[in-house]
């Protein structure tokens, strides 16, 4: 008995049949029917996933025309279980005609946006579609009585019953997280909390864990003010907030560490020395992520039950309708989608019957976390005059 419950473990871990991914068309002024076409071309993404793009038959033919792509075809079909392997599949969730109005804020874009996106998570929670892949919305023509929300983030939180969650930018050089997202400068102090800063690192760590599959991650929190304070000098969120709040996640067994000042910090590479990073807010964290990795980072939701991932780019009204739009990030997306997705349920299947942590080597682990601190203590020093 016990073999066969191994033989079924592996099984599932080694399982390489592609991922049913679903994949939102986005605003339909933009460059997302491009970006989406463009990917799908590429025939070694179809070894791992089995396309399901939620759209409009008519978009995409507009796109096929006014792009020359016309070597490019999907395959339209009316219900996820009729997709097929090595094809890239649409779902026409608008059959009605469209005015495509290249770079272009219109209500239509919007309201189609917003069915396509609505169709997904009902597949999502149907378990039809294994993960999810959004591509960029215009936030100002979603808005409505059944959208209102800054983004896509917040509005999957809702969809999935989610109050800690994480919008975490990812790139082959790091991943971070903020722990304010979406607020005005103005209110960014007062937002920081011992509560909220807690929450993020443990919604950081535990995606860390299952979704990128890290067993014991290390994470850095970077300060609010100038040089992290100066030890109280300029602002004392950190002597008050941030610090307590660090020193609390390690007691529970999380590897964090900081405040670090974000200059020194993004400018020596001390960024490399860790599997997390979490800002304190929105340009804090984004501006040194997409100066590193604007055309392939990829935004990911860590904290929710299902996988969710988008380009880090946005719509990019200028160049829609122009052959130029780069593919990249959306690629890396569909790809980073796959290995979450697989990380996820690897995790489920090892930790299913998980044997028991003793008292020696819990000391030993506790050991080590200590020296761990110590040594990245000594070793990052900003000593940098200004």
């Amino acid at each position: 008995m016990k073999n066969q419950i191994e033989n079924q473990s592996e099984n599932q871990i080694e399982n390489k049949t592609p991922v049913k991914l679903g994949i939102t068309h986005g605003d339909v002024n933009s460059i997302s029917y491009e970006i989406i076409m463009k990917a799908l071309s590429d025939s070694r993404i179809l070894d791992f996933i089995t396309p399901v793009v939620y759209g409009s038959s008519k978009v995409a033919s507009y796109y096929r025309k006014t792009l020359n792509f016309s070597d490019f075809h999907f395959n339209i079909i009316k219900s996820v279980n009729k997709a097929q392997d090595n094809k890239a599949n649409l779902i026409n969730v608008y059959s009605h005609e469209i005015k495509i109005d290249l770079g272009h804020c219109t209500e239509i874009a919007g309201e189609i946006a917003y069915i396509a996106l609505e169709k997904a998570i009902e597949d999502l929670k149907n378990g039809l579609i294994d993960a999810l892949v959004t591509a960029p919305i215009n936030k100002k023509n979603m808005q409505s009585k059944s959208f209102n929300f800054p983004g896509h983030t917040e509005y999957l939180a809702q969809k999935f019953d989610v109050d800690d969650y994480l919008m975490l930018m990812i790139s082959q050089d790091f991943r971070i997280g903020v722990i304010t997202g979406h607020v005005p400068v103005k209110n960014i102090s007062s937002a920081i909390t011992e509560e909220l800063i807690l929450k993020k690192v443990r919604v950081l760590n535990q995606s860390l864990i299952k979704d990128f599959s890290i067993l014991k991650p290390k994470i850095a929190i970077l300060g609010l003010n100038p040089h992290a304070g100066d030890m109280g000098l300029i602002g004392d969120e950190e002597e008050k907030v941030i610090i307590p709040a660090i020193k609390k996640a390690f007691d529970e067994g999380i590897l964090c560490f900081g405040p670090y000042p974000a200059d020194g910090f993004f400018g020596s590479a001390t960024f490399r020395d860790f599997d997390g990073i979490l800002a304190m807010y929105h340009d804090q964290g984004l501006i040194p992520f997409k100066a590193l990795s604007f055309k392939s980072g990829v935004n990911f939701t860590a904290g929710l039950p299902i996988i969710r991932t988008s380009p880090a780019h946005g719509t990019a009204f200028d160049i829609a309708g122009k052959n130029i739009a780069a593919h990249d990030a959306l690629l890396q997306a569909m790809y980073l989608a796959v290995d979450s997705y697989r990380n996820r349920k690897t995790y489920e299947v090892i930790t299913s019957n998980p044997l028991t942590v003793t008292a020696l080597e819990d000391d030993n682990d506790n050991d080590n976390d200590n020296k761990l601190l110590q040594d990245l203590n000594d070793n990052y020093n900003d000593d940098t005059p200004e």
